[in-house]
């Protein structure tokens, strides 16, 4: 049986006193893709943000490779993870610029930011795309630099918030097909969040509700 990277006991998460995630107990196995499915309003993209360390629980724990997440352990945490949200989120920068940044935060010498960088821009198909500002890209553009910029970061967990639930139905159905090549190729540990049957089970090693 495959590590469990991820694990969530007893996870409780409340607004105004009203209980928004419940989760009793959850592993994510290496390798594997986790898809979550659930109607609007179920709590899986709170679930998301408290894998993130963006929201933090009521009560509850996370483990990481066996070992609580816990304040002393969080950058170091963050530091191996990699989140997609649905707004690609990118920087008033050139394409480039945006897909090197986490790169750049990390402190990567020069040469594996750009190696890296023009590597993912490739596998995303948007190569042609490097030197454009990021205002100029069309929905499905700035996805795929949003998940170049992901994937370049290496990361052992990645996290995928409903990311193509905006785009149009024939961009959308490529940009499932790339990211479950991708996925395959990688074997990069991931969450991915959805409310579509399909998605779920075209990426999805496992669906959990």
């Amino acid at each position: 049986m495959a590590e469990t990277i991820l694990s969530v006991k007893d996870l409780l998460v409340k607004r105004s006193e009203q209980t928004v995630l419940q989760v009793g107990s959850l592993d994510i196995h290496q390798g594997e893709v986790l898809a979550v499915i659930g109607p609007n309003g179920a709590g899986k993209s709170t679930l998301l943000l408290v894998l993130a360390r963006l929201l933090y629980p009521q009560s509850g724990q996370i483990y990481f490779r066996g070992l609580p997440i816990e304040q002393e352990n969080e950058l170091s945490y963050r530091r191996r993870i990699a989140l997609v949200l649905q707004e690609p989120l990118l920087m008033h920068q050139s394409v480039f610029d945006n897909v090197a940044s986490g790169l750049r935060f990390r402190g990567l010498p020069r040469t594996e930011v750009k190696h890296r960088t023009n590597e993912w821009l490739e596998r995303l198909e948007i190569s042609r795309l490097y030197n454009r500002q990021a205002h100029r890209l069309s929905g499905g553009e700035a996805q795929r630099a949003s998940l170049a910029r992901a994937f370049a970061l290496q990361p052992e967990l990645l996290l995928l918030d409903e990311p193509f639930s905006a785009l149009d139905a024939p961009t959308r159905s490529r940009m499932l097909q790339d990211l479950h090549a991708l996925l395959s190729q990688t074997s990069i540990t991931t969450v991915f969040i959805t409310h579509d049957l399909d998605e779920a089970l075209l990426l999805g090693d496992r669906v959990a509700v």
